[in-house]
């Protein structure tokens, strides 16, 4: 097998969520002398990418994108740290965490993951995360971006619980603030965080 059929092969089986292949796969690339920026930026993240166009198109569902962000999953734990030793520069920092009151993490994981791939350092914060330990992790990462998620409707008046704390903290402009549930809608999203900002229609994951 030559590079180009290995990582063929690594994309098409991100795609379809074989974890034991996908990793596999990784080992012997590397062993092959392919480079982990290689393996990650022409087999893996072009392959999650397809599961997401492939997701908004409506072709896959949350348990195809779950099990493929899995199988990646596995093959960054592998390259992460070769990533690190080569130099390989984080393209920004993301504090990402499931409201209080919330126990739903799908979600969230899987976006770590994609967030991950995407080269982004993600510190996740787990889940029934409270205003304070949000502010907190603010103070003290001091991420590019703060995400919330969510999954229950009577846990999304947390978001603006959230807001007002890093407001009160005088955080608030020292941070992009990013929210996520299955299902957004602009007016509730506008009314849970005071956003006056134009929302891109989506399909959510959180």
């Amino acid at each position: 097998m030559n590079e180009q059929e290995l990582l063929t092969q690594l994309y098409d089986f991100t795609l379809v969520g074989n974890a034991p292949e996908v990793l596999q796969l990784t080992n012997a690339g590397l062993d092959m002398g392919i480079t982990p920026e290689s393996l990650l930026f022409d087999a893996l993240i072009p392959s999650l990418e397809e599961v997401g166009a492939r997701f908004e198109r409506g072709d896959f569902f949350v348990p195809e994108m779950l099990i493929a962000g899995r199988a990646m999953a596995g093959a960054l734990e592998r390259l992460r740290p070769l990533l690190a030793e080569t130099g390989v520069q984080s393209v920004g920092k993301f504090v990402m965490g499931t409201v209080k009151g919330d126990v739903h993490d799908i979600g969230k994981n899987l976006c770590n993951i994609m967030l991950e791939g995407a080269g982004f350092h993600v510190i996740d914060l787990g889940v029934q995360v409270s205003p304070e330990k949000f502010v907190a992790a603010v103070e003290e990462h001091q991420p590019d971006i703060l995400g919330f998620s969510a999954f229950l409707t009577t846990t999304m008046p947390m978001f603006k619980a959230n807001i007002n704390a890093l407001e009160k903290a005088g955080l608030r402009d020292q941070v992009i603030v990013m929210v996520g549930r299955l299902v957004l809608h602009d007016a509730a999203v506008s009314s849970e965080t005071g956003s006056r900002a134009p929302w891109l229609r989506r399909r959510s994951l959180s």
